[in-house]
């Protein structure tokens, strides 16, 4: 049974790792702690402007393994796994809002707006209180103006 570990663990992983992965020119995008004892696995989501690749992976794999060997973060053995978050990760700082300009976004509300609890249009403004979103369908098209208060959660609409 997978269990989170407690935020400090993740905070003092984020703090050895963070500069090594700028440095690289890559962006720390969350770690997330699961499972117990030596099956504990350490999952590091990084990103780049241009999206990461394989390489981006390998390549911060090998940078952060020693860091976080002397770091030492668990008294135990652990798996250490480096990875996209992927394009429809949820948005969960406001860097991933900005990220998203210009690209349609689906956006899960605390409470209703308009009888509705998604709103999916696009992205067209960011600031420290919320986003702009354009939605187009059911048509007229119109503007929605949200607080990040308002927002249970958002992500890319990805279509191929």
């Amino acid at each position: 049974m997978p269990v989170k570990e407690s935020r400090p663990v993740v905070d003092r992983i984020s703090e050895v790792v963070s500069p090594i992965l700028w440095a690289l020119g890559l962006e720390l995008v969350d770690v997330v702690c699961v499972g117990q004892g030596p099956r504990s696995v350490v999952r590091v989501y990084i990103d780049k402007p241009d999206g990461v690749t394989v390489e981006d992976c390998g390549r911060a794999h090998l940078a952060i393994s020693p860091a976080l060997d002397v770091a030492d973060p668990f008294p135990h053995a652990y798996t250490l796994e480096v990875s996209s978050p992927g394009l429809d990760r949820a948005f969960r700082r406001i860097q991933d809002y900005r990220r998203a300009v210009g690209k349609q976004v689906s956006v899960k509300l605390r409470q209703p707006t308009d009888g509705q609890w998604r709103v999916v249009g696009l992205l067209t403004e960011v600031n420290e209180q919320g986003v702009t979103v354009v939605v187009s369908d059911p048509r007229p098209e119109r503007t929605v103006i949200l607080g990040f208060d308002s927002i249970a959660e958002a992500r890319r609409v990805v279509t191929f």
